[in-house]
């Protein structure tokens, strides 16, 4: 009984190794247009041929946690990691595309959501504590840009300022507030 316990347990964490390897040697090319089906969990969201930006200024690869898979209340899963910064610090968009919503909600405060070109990712930024001058909906918004500042806005503490970033792998037809989350920190340690 043990033995197989210990075999089903190696089984999955090579499946789990494999999933990992999968995400992080695929190659740098954009997901192919998505038919009719969500793109697979294990596709690179990379946004084309450019890796992604740690979307907070001035922070670096070393000194993110991955948060992905933390417990949150109400039987909730994080589904994003936090990248703790000071207050006001700048947060820039890890991809180039389009903003598809700009919204105050009462978990993630200030958020943005940024439809990359082709449309099967959307990066969501959360708990701002301000919009970049003169953002809106529709804009072009550049790899790299800033686009707002790190906050506590919606239902996160005051005194732990970060920047809650999540990806979602979208299905044609998606809107903003749906899609499958895709965690995005071994993408950033690479």
């Amino acid at each position: 009984m043990v033995r197989n316990i210990v075999i089903l347990l190696l089984l999955l964490m090579l499946g789990y190794v494999g999933w990992i390897v999968a995400l992080n040697i695929g190659d740098d090319r954009a997901p192919p247009p998505a038919a009719t089906k969500r793109p697979a969990a294990s596709a690179s969201p990379k946004g084309g041929a450019q890796q992604l930006l740690i979307p907070v200024a001035g922070v670096g690869a070393e000194q993110l946690t991955d948060t992905f898979d933390d417990a949150r209340g109400e039987g909730r899963v994080h589904d994003a990691i936090d990248i703790m910064a000071p207050r006001g610090a700048p947060v820039i968009a890890a991809a180039a595309g389009t903003v598809d919503k700009l919204f105050d909600s009462e978990r993630g405060g200030r958020t943005i959501y940024i439809r990359r070109p082709g449309g099967e990712w959307i990066d969501y930024y959360a708990h701002l504590d301000s919009y970049a001058a003169g953002l809106a909906e529709g804009q072009k918004i550049a790899r790299g840009q800033v686009i707002g500042t790190v906050g506590s806005t919606g239902d996160a503490s005051p005194e732990a300022p970060h920047l809650h970033y999540a990806i979602n792998a979208m299905a044609p037809g998606e809107k903003w507030y749906q899609g499958k989350p895709i965690n995005p920190y071994p993408l950033f340690k690479r």
